[in-house]
């Protein structure tokens, strides 16, 4: 099997050697580094600027207008503690402003949660994370982690709000990037309300809807919210579940939430009892199988009173495999729920493990669609597209109507498969019109160079008249200049390469997940932050 390309273009997919499914892989030694340089993105803490951008390379579109904001672990490093795993470090939120006539600005700030506020004073680490545990290090309330907010963004109500993995969200200044505070929804939400970080909008309703995860092993639970698009509490679902599963994202279809249950379990006491990191708690137990958890939206009950009845959930078995992100929902035209997601034959968390060799043995993965049929509870159709290269931070555009969406992009390893330190080098555009008999189009980066966040994907405002213009804004790190630089893509034209790129004063570590705002942009204040 060939090494990455070392040129960009189009990219051949072959289906990686599989690993074995059935049981999480255990730390290897390097054979062989896919990765040069990448120790590079993980050895500094980056400065906070607001500025200009001076350097755009290409041509931006003349449409784009509005702010692409990226969530990321962007410190690795309290007093002599260095995390080991890639979850683990502080976040940091980017914001990049487009204003039209080739303006760009750009900006970044740490949130201020309760975890780098406490140790920032202390000057020392003080939590343990979800990867690293150290002498004296502490939990909250004794049960739970301390978020360092690392994941997410999310723009809703005229503000916008940074998640972590649980826990309160943090709200932020849409301009300025400056922490205000946890955001409660008008006190609907308080420190113990589990509350995961892949909240979903409405495109119709302009609602939001989130969950979180209840790990009692007496009375593991889901809980599903849906707020205004005010912002206030409308209805909040308790679903129970039979084992305390962990679960990262959801699907929102039109008239469904759909949750992808594997068989990955909380070990809470090994947590709070035994001392161990959230990684070291999970178990992979492949035999118990995956299901969906298909929670119909008109059930959420009012907040007050008791717990919901579990009649309306419906629960369809789907194999033995994991799902860490979903794609997106719908109905297609006679009905039927359609949801697209990223199958992995076994979970990725270990492979972000030990920083910076990364993804040693990371095993593949695909998109799927599965067409459920809900009153025989059961898969009516299963379509998998030919990429299996690890693909993860997949984004679509926004639903319109109840149809499914025909296009999807993520990013994906070359070298998946092959036995060595590697990370995201390949920009993938998958179109489920073409069906399973044609590989999808893959952009791959230059050696030496990674794509370091999920594609913002900002489409024209008047997108139902100008289809065509869909642009992906994509961070990138070049190893060997140690410079960052946000690539802008034709999104239905990748493999032909960014049609601009974004240089950046000063370099930047990776981020997780993205969000666009369309609109005039307010640019950010120019004085150093």
């Amino acid at each position: 099997m060939s090494g990455p390309a070392e040129t960009p273009g189009r990219a051949a997919a072959p289906r990686p050697e599989t690993a074995d499914p059935r049981r999480q892989a255990a730390p290897v030694a390097l054979a062989e580094d896919f990765a040069p340089g990448l120790e590079r993105l993980f050895s500094f803490v980056p400065e906070e600027r607001s500025y200009q951008v001076r350097e755009v390379r290409g041509t931006l579109p003349d449409w784009l207008r509005g702010t692409c904001y990226w969530n990321g672990p962007g410190r690795f490093q309290r007093g002599d503690l260095r995390y080991r795993h890639w979850l683990d470090g502080d976040g940091m939120v980017t914001a990049l402003r487009f204003a039209g006539e080739g303006r760009v600005y750009f900006a970044n700030r740490f949130v201020r949660s309760a975890k780098w506020t406490a140790e920032e004073a202390a000057g020392r680490a003080l939590f343990r994370t979800f990867g690293t545990r150290f002498a004296g290090d502490r939990l909250v309330r004794g049960m739970a982690l301390e978020s360092p907010v690392n994941v997410s963004v999310v723009p809703f109500a005229g503000t916008l709000f940074a998640c972590g993995e649980q826990g309160l969200p943090w709200e932020l200044d849409p301009v300025t990037l400056a922490t205000r505070g946890p955001f409660t929804f008008g006190g609907a939400l308080n420190p113990v309300s589990p509350f995961a970080a892949h909240a979903k909008l409405d495109p119709a309703s302009g609602e939001l809807y989130n969950f979180g995860l209840s790990y009692a092993s007496e009375r593991p639970s889901l809980h599903l919210y849906r707020f205004g698009a005010s912002g206030g509490l409308v209805a909040r679902r308790r679903v129970p579940l039979a084992r305390p599963v962990s679960m990262h994202d959801f699907c929102l279809a039109p008239r469904h939430a759909v949750f992808h249950a594997g068989p990955y379990h909380l070990d809470l006491q090994a947590l709070v009892a035994g001392g161990s990191t959230l990684l070291e708690a999970l178990r992979w137990e492949p035999e118990a199988g995956s299901e969906l958890v298909i929670v119909p939206l008109g059930g959420s009950r009012p907040t007050a009173g008791g717990p919901e009845a579990d009649a309306e959930v419906v629960r369809v078995p789907v194999g033995r495999g994991y799902c860490l992100h979903g794609i997106g929902a719908g109905e297609d035209e006679s009905g039927r729920l359609v949801v697209d997601l990223l199958e992995l034959d076994r979970p990725v968390y270990d492979q972000y493990l030990d920083l910076p060799d990364m993804f040693p043995a990371v095993g593949p993965g695909r998109p799927v669609r599965l067409t459920v049929d809900l009153a025989r509870r059961q898969v009516a159709q299963r379509l998998e597209l030919d990429y299996e290269r690890a693909p993860d931070f997949p984004v679509t555009a926004p639903r319109l109507g109840a149809r499914p969406a025909g296009d999807a992009w993520m990013l994906g390893i070359s070298a998946t498969g092959r036995q060595g330190r590697k990370f995201y080098d390949q920009l993938v555009h998958c179109d489920w019109r073409r069906g399973a008999g044609r590989a999808p189009a893959v952009w791959q980066a230059p050696k030496g160079q990674y794509l370091t966040g999920e594609p913002a994907l900002a489409a024209h405002p008047a997108d139902a008249a100008h289809p065509g213009h869909v642009a992906l804004v994509c961070p990138l790190f070049d190893a060997l200049r140690g410079e960052s630089r946000y690539l802008v893509f034709d999104a239905l034209d990748v493999e032909s390469g960014p049609r601009a790129e974004i240089v950046l004063e000063a370099p930047l570590p990776t981020a997780f997940h993205a969000a666009f705002a369309p609109g005039p942009p307010v640019p950010p204040p120019l004085d150093p932050i």
